[in-house]
């Protein structure tokens, strides 16, 4: 199993939209692409910054080859989208990880 993890780093003055956003539109957004199988929303308890608080978004795909189809057919316009709507404001940090059995 593969599991991408994006870590945004938002902005306090956007939080609540960016939010309400991730969980009605962009999560299920990504998840309607139907190749990953799960997914979870988590806020990071431990920022060491008061001004930010930070996120982490995991979709579980069941191998590589699912998760490249996601990079090659929509994963460029999905970010463009997130970057056009908060800009510096929700700063991403994308990792790649394998399970191991």
């Amino acid at each position: 199993m593969i599991l991408y993890n994006i870590t945004f780093t938002v902005s306090n003055e956007i939080e609540e939209d960016f939010v309400q956003w991730m969980k009605g539109t962009h999560i299920p957004d990504i998840f309607a692409t139907g190749l990953f199988i799960e997914h979870k929303f988590f806020r990071l308890l431990n920022s060491p910054d008061d001004n930010v608080t930070n996120y982490a978004i995991q979709f579980y795909a069941e191998n590589t080859k699912k998760l490249i189809e996601y990079e090659s057919r929509f994963a460029h316009q999905l970010r463009f989208e997130t970057q056009a709507r908060y800009g510096e404001k929700a700063m991403p940090f994308r990792t790649l990880m394998e399970s191991v059995d």
